[in-house]
């Protein structure tokens, strides 16, 4: 047995080990779940996750976050960029300071929310995520890969949905090592032809132009730039909860800061830039185009070359960006405790997921900018009040040994759920601007626009610094390694 760091005199709480040997296999099936990755099994460097975190990004529902603010939200080009620089800023700051944990914990980011939300307590974001990403962000995607396979070759959508589905499937269910390496060899293409697109986009638009209040949702002003930056959070923040998924195969050695810098570069970079595109896109035609049939109105400002190429892209990129979804999505539903007798059960859940997430898919081909709207905000009411008790016990932990709690069963504290619930309540009943509720706030004014997620935030960094001072509990507890391959049975 060894511990992680300095010998204690805490309690201390013998870790769940994956088993099996993975090493940096690449047509191996990634054995096990959600459980510490052994220190011999650890590989790979910092700079990986500048590709990692930058091709999920080069895809068209990314573009489309930018298409919102102007063609849905009624902003100028401008205003949409700035709304959608400081919204992504935000969303790609956090994800920075999580991946940086990984290497230190070697543990799924699920399993790190352990620490605040405790066991059981963990079930609310675990159970969230594994729906938002193993199910939402698939059908989001697969959408989009499926409208531009669609759009290329007139097949039937549902056909290239089916398509779309199958290629990300496949690679999620070999899992951790493949997934990287597709992301590194699919950035010189999906770069290309952004790169192009952009050039052939910004000939055309009418950058300095305001595109004026849309007549679909957008009161522009400041209600269209906080639902514009609500949007960009959303989307960068969504991948939040996957973050040390994708860096604890890393040494514990690893610098956290390049590691944080490459993980917040390249969600970022690849967001703000396909999102001007898609906000400059929406200046060169009609609102109601970009927004009924969005890949087509995008591509139809290009050559034919070019558009067929781009719409290459799109698919690929689609592919790139739910093979991440699929595989943290599994991790998250591990997290919640079900006990799989299985060496390959998280490739298992992954292909549970995919075939649920399939079915869901195909229920968004039509309304598509609504229900993405809508999904986008949604993303960001539950993660923010997430983020705010993480960064919030974070706080009330520094300096603490706390990685026991990650595999301490006993471990159920109360004040990390019931902050969360509370914020998500409060703040949904209150600001919530979607088409399907508009809370009392927005509806008495109507230029504030959507502050949820802010709101959320603060409500509950604030209310689990309060809840963990009267909740009292062990403060630390540390994490004891088996032997490698003397880990726990399933």
């Amino acid at each position: 047995m060894t511990t992680l760091g300095r010998p204690t005199d805490e309690i201390e709480i013998v870790a769940e080990v994956r088993e099996g040997e993975y090493g940096g296999k690449l047509a191996a099936i990634e054995p096990g779940g959600a459980e510490f990755i052994p220190l011999q099994e650890r590989h790979g460097n910092p700079l990986q996750l500048l590709w990692t975190w930058t091709s999920p990004n080069l895809e068209f529902a990314t573009v489309f976050v930018g298409v919102l603010g102007v063609a849905a939200f009624g902003l100028s080009f401008w205003q949409a960029t700035a709304a959608l620089i400081l919204g992504t800023l935000l969303g790609s700051l956090t994800h920075a300071a999580l991946s940086a944990q990984g290497p230190q914990f070697g543990v799924p980011q699920m399993i790190l929310s352990r620490i605040p939300f405790g066991y059981r307590g963990n079930w609310l974001p675990a159970g969230l995520n594994s729906i938002t990403a193993g199910i939402g962000w698939f059908a989001v995607n697969s959408v989009s890969g499926a409208f531009a396979l669609n759009t290329l070759t007139h097949m039937p959508k549902w056909l290239a949905l089916l398509i779309i589905v199958i290629a990300q499937l496949t690679i999620a269910f070999f899992g951790h090592n493949l997934a990287h390496v597709v992301e590194k060899w699919a950035l010189p293409v999906l770069g290309l032809a952004f790169l192009l697109a952009a050039i052939s986009i910004f000939s055309k638009a009418s950058a300095s132009a305001p595109h004026g209040p849309s007549a679909s949702f957008g009161p522009g002003g400041t209600g269209g730039f906080l639902l514009t930056l609500g949007g960009a959070f959303g989307y960068a923040v969504g991948w939040n909860p996957f973050a040390s998924d994708y860096t604890r195969y890393l040494k514990p050695s690893t610098s956290k800061r390049a590691v944080g810098l490459f993980a917040g570069l390249g969600v970022f970079v690849s967001c703000v830039v396909l999102e001007m595109i898609g906000a400059a896109s929406a200046t060169i035609g009609k609102s109601t185009d970009a927004l009924n049939n969005p890949t087509s109105a995008f591509t139809g400002h290009m050559s034919t070359a070019l558009a067929d190429f781009v719409l290459v892209a799109i698919a690929i990129g689609a592919v790139c960006a739910n093979v991440l979804n699929i595989y943290s999505g599994a991790m998250s539903f591990l997290t919640l405790g079900f006990r799989l007798p299985l060496a390959l059960r998280r490739a298992i859940v992954a292909a549970v997921a995919g075939v649920i997430g399939f079915i869901v898919a195909l229920t968004g081909l039509h309304d598509a900018g609504e229900k993405y709207t809508n999904f986008l905000l949604v993303i960001a009411y539950w993660i923010a009040p997430w983020l705010g008790v993480m960064f919030s016990d974070m706080l009330m932990r520094r300096r603490a040994r706390v990685d026991g709690f990650l595999f301490d069963t006993k471990h159920n504290p109360w004040a990390g759920w019931v902050a969360m619930g509370v914020a998500m309540v409060v703040s949904i009943w209150l600001f919530s601007d979607q088409t399907k509720y508009l809370a009392p706030i927005p509806k008495a004014h109507p230029g504030l626009g959507d502050i949820t997620f802010e709101v959320g935030f603060v409500i509950a960094a604030v209310l689990y610094a309060i809840f963990y001072k009267l909740q009292g509990g062990r403060r630390s507890e540390v994490l004891v390694i088996p032997e490698y391959g003397a880990g726990p049975s399933r």
